[in-house]
């Protein structure tokens, strides 16, 4: 399982030029489901993201504070293009990737589990649409993690 984090200021994802998720301070995180991946990994991912320490504290000290510490808020969009392979040739090798109906399932619970570790606004993009995403990167902060 791969994921590519970004703290934000404020993101939105939209599919057919309509708004399906938005959050404001948080973070936005790319989620993509590599073959063999299993529900465990899910929840040490998803542990990991909502105890990541990111956020300022008290005066001014530098990663000080989680997710759930400030109240932050995550978007979680598909992205199986994560699993590309680029070490032979020009052409992403995809091959790696999960299929479309494990990865919907792990992709949902990734989502669930947010929810039940605290997280207080989560919101998702659409599986496998083809989708806009906007975003404004805060610092910027940006992290690949991997279970």
């Amino acid at each position: 399982m791969r994921l590519l984090l970004q703290k934000v200021t404020r993101a939105s994802v939209s599919v057919d030029q309509k708004k399906v998720g938005e959050i404001a301070k948080g973070y936005l995180l790319f989620l993509g489901v590599i073959e063999g991946d299993t529900n465990e990994q899910a929840d040490k991912l998803a542990e990991k993201v909502v105890n990541l320490r990111l956020f300022d504290g008290e005066g001014g000290k530098i990663n000080d504070k989680s997710l759930l510490d400030t109240g932050g808020e995550a978007l979680v969009v598909s992205q199986f293009t994560l699993a590309g392979d680029l070490k032979k040739g020009n052409r992403p090798d995809y091959t790696e990737a999960a299929s479309p109906e494990v990865g919907r399932e792990l992709y949902e619970y990734f989502i669930e589990k947010l929810k039940s570790l605290g997280v207080i606004k989560v919101e998702a993009g659409e599986f496998g649409a083809y989708m806009k995403v906007e975003l404004v990167n805060d610092g910027p902060v940006t992290l690949v993690l991997e279970r």
